[in-house]
């Protein structure tokens, strides 16, 4: 009879039920950060602020969100992920429940971005995606990675336009609430994803200590070329979940337009991450890198050239939402392939902050230029030439396992 500490662990068991637990706190987690443009134009108007007000707000929670992560990340390697989840779920609920009170331009940064920031780092498909591959059998990794952030885009087909109903019910400070309680559910759901201390099951590398693992990476010019193309993808991200919105309100559109644009987006992307997980695992992940960064940028500018209307901007939306978050499979697979699974949640959180410091200047200089220039069309032109520079940038990545006492190559 086998002795209890023999006895399977719950991903080799039924793996299904850890991917579905995991996608569950995706999409929970990813829903109400990808409705904050949702709150921009009722928050500003009732008290008196500018874009460029809530717009810094969003940019710290985007910068703070990618700092905060690579140490969860550590933190999660270290000592697994569920202890990281369930602070990370209580810091984001406190912090959307601030938010609903948040009078002043420095409670709103403490709020929607010091606490949901780091909240996020915690809790977000990041340390979801660095579970899997620590726990998942190898088969299960690429398609997981892709459910994951799929399931973080249908948080976003569901709640943006959620938030635009219930603000119109209920009001937006009631609204901000009943989503800071709903991030309480992430709590249950973590309890699938305990982790096993220390190393990987499946990393079969030399022992490392932390300082040596992002020695060697940062040594490693594939690795700080994938760092430096992800960047690209949070500048537009954040820009675009916050200011678009507005820009079409700016347009002649409604606001209900903009929640709807922003749940296609969510919509589309599942195909979109789902195809890209299953794609990253048949051709060279720099490629389809490479190619989805070029058709963003081709996406971007169509939009900004077509005169607005519901159905241009409904389209735009089904066509980013192809290209969302399709970046997070290849990257963190390549992340993985590079450098094993012993410190992924940590490796994978340096690449997530360039993310999010493109997030911040994303975030923040649209509201700056919009309040200058009383436009955002240098922002989203600025999008189109960083897609096309992320495109270049990806393809010199060498796709094989860094040589373990040797200089990387």
């Amino acid at each position: 009879m086998s002795s209890p500490a023999a006895r399977p662990s719950l991903a080799m068991r039924a793996p299904l039920i850890v991917v579905l637990c995991g996608c569950m706190i995706a999409m929970l987690t990813f829903g109400p950060r990808a409705s904050s443009g949702i709150f921009l134009l009722p928050m500003t108007r009732e008290f008196g602020w500018g874009r460029d007000t809530f717009g810094l707000a969003i940019a710290i929670q985007n910068l703070l969100w990618g700092l905060g992560t690579p140490f969860a990340g550590a933190i999660a390697d270290r000592f697994g992920v569920v202890r990281v989840l369930f602070v990370g779920a209580g810091l984001y609920a406190l912090g959307l429940i601030a938010m609903a009170h948040a009078a002043t331009p420095e409670l709103l940064q403490l709020s929607a971005g010091g606490l949901i920031g780091f909240g996020l780092s915690g809790c977000s498909f990041n340390i979801v995606l660095a579970a899997f591959g620590k726990m998942l059998p190898d088969r299960w990794r690429p398609l997981s990675f892709g459910a994951a952030t799929a399931a973080g885009s249908f948080g976003q087909f569901l709640f943006p336009p959620l938030a635009a109903g219930l603000n119109a019910s209920i009001g937006w400070q009631e609204t901000l609430t009943l989503f800071g309680l709903a991030m309480l559910l992430v709590l249950p759901f973590s309890l699938a994803l305990a982790t096993p201390r220390g190393p990987a099951r499946a990393d079969s590398g030399p022992r490392q200590t932390i300082g040596g693992a992002l020695g060697e990476a940062f040594r490693h010019p594939s690795y700080v070329l994938l760092v430096l193309g992800f960047f690209t993808c949070g500048f537009q991200l954040a820009f675009v979940t916050t200011h678009l919105p507005a820009y079409l309100a700016d347009r002649g559109l409604s606001i209900a337009i903009g929640g709807w644009t922003l749940a296609a987006i969510g919509l589309s992307n599942m195909v979109g991450s789902l195809g890209a997980g299953w794609l990253s695992s048949r051709m060279p992940k720099r490629y389809l890198l490479a190619a989805i960064y070029f058709a963003r940028g081709i996406a971007i500018a169509v939009f900004v050239l077509l005169p607005a209307s519901p159905v241009t901007s409904i389209g735009f939306g089904v066509v980013l939402g192809l290209l969302w978050l399709s970046t997070v499979p290849p990257t963190s697979g390549l992340v993985m392939l590079m450098f094993g699974t012993r410190y992924l949640a940590m490796l994978y959180g340096f690449a997530f902050f360039s993310h999010q410091v493109g997030g911040f200047l994303g975030v923040w200089l649209g509201g700056v230029f919009y309040e200058r220039l009383g436009s955002y069309d240098l922002v989203w032109w600025l999008a189109v030439a960083l897609s096309f520079a992320s495109a270049a940038i990806n393809l010199p990545i060498v796709e094989r396992p860094v040589e373990r006492g040797v200089q990387p190559a």
